[in-house]
């Protein structure tokens, strides 16, 4: 591959940065009502207190924790594709590594709202933090919220260890092919003095495996954590043991359906219709056919199990939030979007239709906040006790809150695209060197 092909995949990654368009700043106007809307929410919640929402008992987590945990599966899945197809040696990893290692760091702040917002008094959260301290406030190491500070902070370090070893080649590229400005004087602040030399390079490769192989197994480990919140409980629906795979298989289905998401959009925005290209996309609409069929399975599992282990209120439970309960109907539209739709994807036409897919996997993102919605809702308001059951509907402060989410997320991911590569620039030009060589 000569010096030539090696600038221009350069000059094409680069040559998008720092030129928003109408619909750009459109978009971003957007996040930011978005944020601002959940702000003056949050505020009307800090003021007046947790009944500005829908939340009563029974039902004391609802849509806050559904975000949570919808929200912590994106950002577990982003590190998790990455790492697993990097070590597997996937050779289109390169061309959506970014993206998914980009989604994991936005979704874990949008993720980290959550339990702070449900709290209430959120000017006391540092009580759940795990650490001594003169007052002898002792967290409570059996509580859920503390379990997800672990979960959340631990992933939140090596993500952002393998989103940075991953991106500083480029940041290298990028301050070297940048004229002298604020932007060049950022890439060359945060490439750390890179040049490239054998030693950087043997020294990084090391490094960037010894995450990459450690990221995988702490990735299912968050969010088998998050899942356990549910299943230490002893409340029908929750108390169950498939629960940690079956998360995070939700988890990963919800990742490649995001990845699809952004890639879309981006790659008519930035013109980079030759670097994702409808190959990309086909494998993973592949990917979510697996994941949608472990999906399945689960949910089989689950409800043969209640009638199965003869447990009376497991039962009830089972046929309450299935066919006898104003949730059933969104149980169906679970079933539907995470299980059946995926599977139209063994058809090759409409795997490669990107216009298909991209519906499909909107559908499968709304479908998987559900199963989250499902899983919660029902259980506190369907208990061992008739006369305790209760019923939820959310408020505008909880739909205000969650749409701050999607506007922070979006907003910072775009931000991101427009100011850094959007795709790993080394790893094209090590595959274009290879299939040089091969040839």
């Amino acid at each position: 591959m000569t010096r030539e092909a090696m600038h221009r995949i350069d000059d094409q990654v680069l040559g998008s940065l720092g030129r928003p368009s109408r619909g750009y700043l459109a978009v971003l106007a957007i996040c930011a009502v978005l944020v601002v809307a959940g702000a003056v929410a949050f505020g009307i919640q800090y003021a007046l207190g947790m009944g500005v929402t829908g939340l009563s008992i029974p039902v004391g987590w609802a849509v806050y924790i559904t975000n949570y945990v919808w929200w912590i599966g994106v950002a577990m899945s982003g590190t998790f594709i990455s790492a697993m197809l990097f070590l597997f040696k996937v050779n289109w990893r390169s061309n959506i590594s970014r993206v998914a290692e980009t989604m994991t760091i936005f979704a874990i702040a949008s993720a980290g709202l959550f339990p702070l917002i449900h709290l209430g008094r959120v000017w006391v959260f540092y009580w759940i933090l795990p650490y001594p301290n003169t007052a002898g406030l002792w967290p409570n190491f059996k509580s859920p919220l503390v379990w997800d500070v672990f979960a959340i902070v631990v992933y939140l370090v090596l993500s952002l260890l393998i989103f940075y070893l991953g991106l500083l080649p480029d940041l290298a590229t990028a301050r070297d092919r940048t004229q002298p400005s604020w932007r060049r004087t950022m890439y060359a602040y945060l490439a750390l003095g890179w040049t490239g030399k054998y030693d950087q390079w043997r020294h990084w490769t090391r490094g960037y495996l010894l995450i990459a192989a450690m990221a995988m197994p702490l990735a299912m480990s968050v969010h088998s954590i998050v899942s356990w919140d549910f299943a230490m409980g002893l409340l029908p629906g929750w108390h169950e043991t498939i629960f940690a795979p079956y998360f995070v298989a939700g988890a990963v289905l919800s990742g490649f359906a995001l990845i699809i998401l952004l890639l879309v959009p981006l790659r008519k925005a930035l013109h980079l219709e030759n670097i994702f290209t409808v190959y990309h996309f086909e494998q993973l609409a592949k990917l979510m056919i697996l994941m949608a069929l472990i999906l399945g399975y689960c949910y089989g599992v689950m409800s043969f199990m209640s009638w199965y282990s003869g447990d009376r209120f497991s039962r009830q439970f089972e046929f309450h939030r299935d066919f006898h309960s104003r949730y059933s109907p969104l149980f169906w539209a679970m079933i539907l979007a995470n299980f059946l739709l995926p599977l139209t994807f063994f058809s090759k036409r409409l795997r490669t239709n990107l216009a298909y897919v991209y519906v499909i996997a909107l559908v499968v993102e709304v479908g998987l906040w559900i199963e989250r919605f499902v899983i919660i809702v029902p259980s506190l308001a369907y208990g061992f006790l008739p006369s305790s059951w209760g019923v939820y509907a959310p408020r505008l402060p909880e739909i205000a809150l969650t749409g701050l989410s999607f506007g922070l997320f979006l907003g910072l991911f775009l931000v991101f695209v427009a100011l850094f590569p959007s795709v790993a620039m080394y790893e094209l030009k090590e595959q274009a060197i290879a299939r040089t060589e091969g040839s």
